[in-house]
């Protein structure tokens, strides 16, 4: 196309991006336009211009959205000599998704942490040039992995430059860099076209085929091609059809001019999206095609036979497709189908014959379900629904059909398409089922509810399949039960219908357990605390806590996240730690990157009440790290809380107010909870007593049903008795009591004193206060301990004890600087001040000039990590790790690892 000439800005910011990698640095961007403006032309001109550089492509393909990982492999086969350099967990994944060899499905962020070394590697020898064209047509898996690699990007002397439309959706591409593409200017749109007319044409056709194209380069070289010479005089008109439409109607109105052989041969080259020659000419045999049909194609320019069958653009490919009666294609898919090896790819060839038929057939069904379990093997769910909805369509037994059905309803679930589950679960109901069919599909509702909504009438439905499962399947029935009262404590206040209380009771009343799993124990421990309290539930909770420790947990994954939050609710502070790091260990050797960012964000909190800040930082960088490179969302649980934790009352309020909107409108009242109870830290933390009450109120309604009760108890209980209302924390105190029993560990005991204290007079409260110190310091909670001796200093002074308060005030302030806590240093020190004293500067943290990803990288180069372990965890590759060293070392003005690791 000759567009690019005229292109003299896009040209200079391609050959500046080029310049950077050249320089050692990584660049993205993302070519976006219209169909036929030049996006391709511009990749053709970039790759024209890369001499010392590595060039690969890919492209997408509509026929071929469904193969997941097609297009990354079409990327990545020019490089995979590298992939033996790799480390093992990597290149397991890459080699599984590419049908290289066996093993496990793997996490799809292994995979992309897998192509983001590939890379690296390769431009260790020489600049690599990544150029994806239609990206809005690239499987899912591909367009996933490569947005996940495009973000983690640095310094790898890699360009990855994307081309796709305007109108492309769910590519993941959002917030890269971007290249606009938008049509000619008239003067050049003018000349351009005048360049494509072999004959003079009336001035005011010309004038308004430019209007009418809007300057796309593809459309004014092609519908002057199709016109007929009257239309050329003067009677050019084409309202109501849209730019993309118009352009495969002149390429269709072309291919109408060529033979009908001519044309069959190009629908086999457009139902195969490898462009494989070999394949194309063996299906073509079949069919008594040969080259000579291919001639008057190739002459029109429509397409390219060579090393790769390529149509001068995806429109050409679109219209030959479309174009062609429903029997030509059935039987274009056959013959690809009989040319396809068996062996060599069995997926390809069970879609192809899935293509080539028109009613049911039990042996391609069949084929599909088998190519739909190598497909989820290999990490493809999309691939995977995709095939298991067609074999649905081609079976035609009813029970059979059912069963397809419900097995694609799941795996749709898991590919993230609720909708098309939905779909497929009425197909299912349609059929004959057996009970425990009927149970797995009243249960597959309810996921798929809870999975959109997280609320409302999720917990009811899953209990409801819970009951139906109870005679047919005890084990799963108990883990739905689970399941319901997991949804009903997410709803928290805003659960509609089913409550925490009835979901508890109901799993109070299921199946004894055939066996006593730790998920039994759990389960059994929940419905107990949910129905009788915290003393009964106490003891087969910590039942169910030493069982899931000695399994290991490595079997149970789902339920990880459970088990810590029992160990916090019974105030195991040890516990919860240990679970906690084995949580994210597991779920980083496992590659279950989904559920890291819930992970990391229990063990922040750890390091918050220990008073460990800039760990917890660390930990939030790697939440929103995890976030963004899977796409995911999640309330700023982790953020808030550490702005709580600092005294940042502004930036609190702020992630408060995002997260009890996002609760409101996704039903997730546990969200609402956690808001209100950072927001009444704060408060706290700042004098703010007024409004910390209000919020710590919230947060804890109703207290027998939040999670978050007992923590919000103790803000409640030190609000109350700031404002003078000692009154209004008497229920607290006994809620926060019960718990603290219930839990018998020195943090809790330290607590229930600390509160008590507050709450009492004279020598009782000395006494409690000192038992909350003495409690409080034999834990790990600094920040707690610290709080002791704030409200303690504060006690004293107003026993105008003012010598007795400057010693509490003074060692809460310490502990509260050192820690960063810095809305409670600044309370301790106006308590200070009022004593007649003043609070000891405290000097800044070390290492203030790193930015957070070189803070990250000095901890975990101190913990003895590699750079290859260090990138693994940061999501980066290690040539970027170094690239961070070399400015840590400047900054910090060390010289090497050993340095850095002993300062």
């Amino acid at each position: 196309m000759k567009a690019p000439r005229y292109r003299r800005a896009e040209r200079e910011t391609l050959e500046r991006l080029l310049a950077d990698v050249r320089a050692g640095r990584s660049r993205t961007l993302v070519v976006r336009g219209e169909p036929g403006i030049g996006k391709t032309a511009l990749l053709d001109h970039l790759a024209g211009h890369t001499s010392g550089c590595q060039v690969t492509r890919a492209a997408g393909v509509q026929a071929e959205r469904e193969l997941s990982f097609a297009g990354l492999h079409q990327l990545c086969l020019p490089l995979l000599g590298g992939l033996d350099r790799l480390p093992d967990p990597q290149r397991e994944a890459l080699g599984t998704v590419f049908g290289l060899s066996a093993g496990r499905r793997p996490d799809p962020f292994l995979v992309g942490l897998a192509v983001l070394g590939l890379f690296a590697d390769a431009a260790g020898e020489s600049p690599l040039v990544c150029l994806v064209d239609d990206v809005q047509w690239l499987d899912h898996a591909s367009a996933r992995t490569l947005a996940f690699v495009a973000r983690r990007l640095l310094a790898e002397s890699v360009a990855l430059v994307f081309a796709t439309r305007e109108t492309a959706e769910g590519a993941g591409l959002a917030g890269l860099a971007e290249l606009p593409v938008e049509g000619l200017p008239p003067a050049q749109a003018r000349a351009l076209l005048l360049s494509a007319l072999r004959a003079p044409v009336d001035e005011r056709v010309v004038d308004q085929i430019v209007a009418e194209t809007g300057g796309n380069p593809l459309a004014l070289l092609e519908l002057p091609k199709a016109m007929s010479p009257a239309e050329l005089a003067g009677g050019f008109g084409l309202p109501g059809r849209t730019l993309p439409s118009r352009i495969e109607e002149s390429f269709q109105r072309r291919l109408g001019a060529l033979g009908a052989r001519t044309r069959r041969l190009l629908l086999v080259a457009a139902a195969d999206p490898l462009g494989d020659p070999v394949l194309l000419w063996r299906a073509a045999g079949r069919l008594g095609l040969g080259m000579d049909e291919a001639e008057p194609a190739v002459a029109d320019g429509l397409v390219e036979f060579g090393a790769r069958v390529r149509f001068r653009h995806p429109l050409v490919r679109s219209a030959v497709y479309r174009g062609a009666s429903a029997a030509h294609r059935r039987r274009a898919h056959a013959a690809l189908a009989q040319a396809t090896d068996p062996a060599a790819d069995p997926d390809r060839l069970a879609w192809h014959r899935a293509q080539a038929v028109a009613w049911p057939d039990e042996a391609v069904a069949a084929a599909l379900e088998r190519g739909a379990a190598r497909a989820r093997a290999r990490g493809g769910l999309a691939a995977a629904a995709a095939f298991l909805e067609r074999a649905v369509e081609l079976t035609e037994v009813p029970e059979d059909r059912s069963r397809r059905a419900l097995a694609a309803a799941r795996t749709a679930l898991d590919a993230g398409a609720p909708d098309t589950a939905s779909g497929l679960l009425a197909v299912a109901q349609s059929g004959h089922l057996d009970e425990l069919h009927h149970a797995r599909v009243d249960l597959l509702r309810a996921q798929i509810a809870f999975s959109v909504r997280k609320s409302g009438d999720a917990p009811g439905l899953l209990l409801k399949a819970a009951h139906r499962l109870e005679s047919l399947d005890t084990a799963l029935a108990r883990e739905t039960c689970l399941e319901a009262l997991d949804a009903a404590l997410f709803a928290g206040p805003l659960a509609n219908g089913v409550g925490v209380r009835e979901a508890a009771q109901a799993a109070l009343d299921a199946p004894p357990a055939p066996s006593s799993r730790p998920v039994d124990l759990l389960l059994d421990g929940l419905a107990v605390r949910f129905t009788e309290g915290f003393a009964e539930g106490s003891a087969p909770l910590r039942r169910a806590l030493d069982s899931f420790r000695a399994h290991g947990g490595e079997d149970d994954l789902r339920w990880f996240w459970l088990f810590c939050r029992v160990a916090r609710d019974l105030w195991r502070f040890e516990t919860w730690d240990e679970l906690s790091a084995t949580h994210i260990r597991v779920a980083r050797d496992t590659g279950a990157l989904t559920v890291l960012p819930f992970a990391l964000s229990s063990r922040l909190l750890i390091h918050l009440f220990a008073g460990e800040l800039t760990e917890a930082a660390a930990l939030q960088d790697e939440v929103e790290a995890v976030t963004e490179a899977a796409g995911t969302q999640l309330a700023p649980y982790g953020a808030m809380l550490l702005a709580a934790w600092r005294g940042d009352r502004e930036e609190t309020g702020r992630l408060a107010g995002r997260a009890r909107e996002e609760a409101l409108s996704r039903g997730e009242g546990i969200a609402l909870s956690t808001a209100w109870w950072a927001s009444a830290l704060v408060d706290n933390a700042r004098g703010h007593y007024s409004e910390a009450l209000a919020g710590a109120e919230r947060a804890s309604e109703p207290p027998e049903e939040s999670w978050f009760s007992t923590w919000a108890s103790v803000e409640l209980i030190e609000a109350a008795t700031r404002c003078g209302t000692p009154e209004r924390a008497e229920e607290s105190f006994r809620w926060l009591t019960a718990a603290t029993q219930a839990g018998g560990t020195e943090w809790g005991l330290g607590i229930q004193a600390r509160s008590r204290a507050l709450l009492s007079r004279g020598t009782a409260a000395e006494e409690a206060y000192r038992e909350a110190i003495e409690r409080l310091g034999r834990t790990r909670v600094r920040s707690e301990l610290a709080r002791a001796h704030l409200v303690y200093g504060e006690w004293l002074r107003r026993e105008s004890r003012r010598l007795d308060a400057r010693e509490q005030l003074r060692r809460a302030h310490e502990l509260f600087a050192a820690m960063g806590m810095a809305g409670f240093a600044d309370r301790a020190a106006r308590e200070l001040r009022a004593t007649g004293a003043a609070a000891r500067q405290h000097p800044g943290e070390p290492g203030t000039a790193l930015t957070a990803q070189e803070a990250q990288v000095v901890r975990l180069v101190r913990e003895g990590l590699s750079n290859a372990e260090i990138g693994a965890r940061l999501f980066i590759s290690p040539r970027t790790v170094e690239w961070h060293l070399s400015r840590i070392f400047g900054k910090l003005g060390v010289r090497s690892r050993r340095q850095l690791g002993s300062s």
